[in-house]
């Protein structure tokens, strides 16, 4: 009765937390067998289930049932709940201060209960960032493991595109500031010596909307 309960409420929880935050993923829940020398009285009135701990009802999990009848009781059923994603892994060893390219990486499905740090769901997220420490082939990768990658250096000449829908202007420029991909750094337009802000979109290029 009681791993029924624990069950039933471990799904309606973990489907809500899944609806709630749009996460995609499947489930797993495992109720620990509970001991079997204890013997709880029957219930008059409808068992109630909360989530102890902790606040996120992924990994290892406590549920507080309790019955609210004329002799009350409570009873703490320890779970754990497998969440299944796909996310970003290595496909072969990598070294240190290396740059992820397309083909160094996939998307796998992992528990990621088991992953304390941020993860990657998309494999752009990786592609073009610089590894901070080795890895194994199959790891998964996550926020501890990548560094944005500079791919333009202060000083740097760079092409400057001003884009408004599907016209485009090139130019001349000055990058002033280091930058990654996607990050925005400052540099000068060497036709009009204006300093501006724009994005970086590839090694010597940045973009500007106009």
């Amino acid at each position: 009765m009681l791993i029924g309960v624990t069950q039933g409420f471990l799904e309606f929880t973990v489907e809500d937390y899944l609806a709630t935050s749009q996460t995609e993923g499947r489930y797993e829940i495992e109720v620990n067998r509970l001991d079997p020398r204890m013997h709880m009285p029957m219930c008059d009135k409808e068992l109630t289930a909360t989530l102890e701990s902790p606040a996120t009802p992924i990994g290892r999990v406590t549920v507080k049932v309790r019955c609210d009848s004329s002799s009350p009781w409570t009873v703490f059923v320890p779970a754990q709940v497998r969440l299944f994603r796909d996310v970003v892994t290595t496909t072969r060893p990598l070294k240190r201060a290396g740059i992820i390219e397309p083909g160094d990486v996939m998307l796998r499905e992992r528990d990621i209960s088991l992953i304390n740090q941020g993860y990657f769901t998309a494999l752009d997220q990786a592609i073009g960032q610089k590894l901070t420490r080795p890895t194994v082939a199959d790891q998964v990768l996550t926020l501890v493991h990548l560094e944005q990658a500079e791919v333009i250096s202060k000083g740097d000449q760079v092409v400057i595109t001003a884009r408004s829908g599907t016209l485009s202007v090139r130019m001349p420029g000055e990058a002033l500031s280091n930058g990654g991909l996607r990050e925005q750094i400052r540099v000068k337009n060497l036709n009009s010596n204006r300093v501006i802000k724009a994005q970086v979109i590839a090694p010597g290029q940045v973009e500007v909307a106009m």
